[in-house]
């Protein structure tokens, strides 16, 4: 398949999954304020009025559907058919999609537990230490039996160990970052983007097209979510889109085992993830330094620490986009990033975020 094909169909499959959550998004809209299924306003929450929820099933199902169709019809539709009308090239695309059916299917189930549990969470709070159970659960079903893993070099036990732990981490930490409207969304939209040209650039075909399917969906609810927000994702939706991207990272790691280069390319998840990990990771500190239970909410996130230093909630949304753009775009040269490379591009991402910590830091009061 030559890449302008390949284009076309990368971006009729985003364009259909936005399409689909332009539409279904509104519609959640309804039902949740029919149903009350809405945020109200008070504690640590910002908003002034009661917002709904349901944007995060507005994602799961324009995305879900078609990536469910895919799945189907590679299994269905017989390759001679498919070489006859497409051509050669195409059915090789449609039999390695064919023969990776049982791990796209577990991939969607685990998917579909992460937004069933977020869903549950938003209408009855769970204890975390339950959350925490099933996101393991999920993680260590996504690595034995979906084959999804990171870090294979390793040996089969580190390797689970370590998908399962990235996966909990990385939908913990959008679950964080979904705490200002249209920043974890937004800056979901941007990782998956550079998730999708780092996949191109490993010549893969099934990263890529997961990836568009689930920015066209992620992009379809922002547009309603960009501040002032009309409906919210709820956990239903950041815990779906943080297990997708923690799926999608793995997926897209360009070092493989038997390799003889140097696995540099492993830093392509931190790179492109360092904005929501700087986030998890400072919150989680600063609540362990007061004595306060890390998974509590609060308002001291990245955000509204940008806030209190007198950025609009809007432009403090924006800083963290164009953050989450300069640490991830050098994500997209280790593909044949030597160690002089790898290491400025890790210095690039530290000064980024050392920035971001001086803008971020409490005023100074003279006396």
């Amino acid at each position: 398949m030559n890449p302008a094909t390949l284009a076309i169909l990368l971006a009729a499959a985003g364009a259909a999954s936005l399409v689909l959550s332009l539409a279904l998004t509104p519609l959640a809209m309804r039902v949740g304020r029919r149903l009350d299924f809405v945020d109200h306003p008070g504690g640590h929450k910002s908003h002034q009025a009661a917002i709904p929820y349901g944007g995060g099933s507005a994602i799961f199902l324009a995305a879900w559907g078609p990536i469910g169709m895919l799945v189907l019809l590679a299994a269905a539709l017989p390759q001679t058919w498919i070489a006859e009308t497409f051509g050669e090239s195409m059915r090789a695309y449609v039999g390695g999609l064919h023969d990776r059916t049982a791990p796209a299917l577990v991939i969607l189930a685990g998917a579909l537990v992460m937004h069933l549990l977020g869903l549950y969470d938003d209408v009855r709070p769970l204890p975390a230490a339950i959350k925490l159970v099933v996101m393991l659960a999920v993680g260590l079903l996504v690595a034995i039996v979906g084959g999804v893993r990171i870090a294979e070099f390793a040996g089969p036990v580190v390797s689970i160990i370590a998908t399962a732990a990235w996966i909990v981490l990385i939908c913990n930490a959008f679950n964080f970052l979904d705490n200002m409207d249209g920043l974890s969304a937004g800056v979901a939209c941007i990782c998956m983007a550079l998730l999708v040209a780092c996949g191109l650039l490993a010549e893969q075909v099934l990263v890529p097209a997961l990836g568009c399917i689930f920015l066209g969906a992620t992009a379809g609810f922002l547009v309603y979510n960009f501040p002032p927000a009309r409906v919210f994702m709820g956990d239903g939706g950041s815990l779906l889109i943080g297990y997708m991207l923690a799926v999608l990272s793995i997926l897209t790691t360009y070092y493989e085992s038997g390799q003889e280069r140097p696995p540099f390319a492993l830093a392509m998840p931190i790179v492109i993830l360092a904005v929501p990990l700087y986030d998890f990771a400072s919150v989680v500190v600063i609540r362990l330094a007061e004595g306060r239970n890390p998974m509590k909410g609060d308002q001291r996130h990245f955000s509204h620490r940008l806030v209190q230093r007198g950025l609009s909630r809007r432009f403090a949304v924006l800083t963290i986009y164009l953050a989450t753009v300069a640490t991830g775009l050098g994500a997209t040269l280790l593909p044949q990033a030597g160690l002089r490379e790898t290491i400025t591009i890790a210095a690039v991402v530290v000064m980024v975020l050392a920035i971001v910590a001086i803008l971020e830091s409490p005023l100074r009061r003279d006396p």
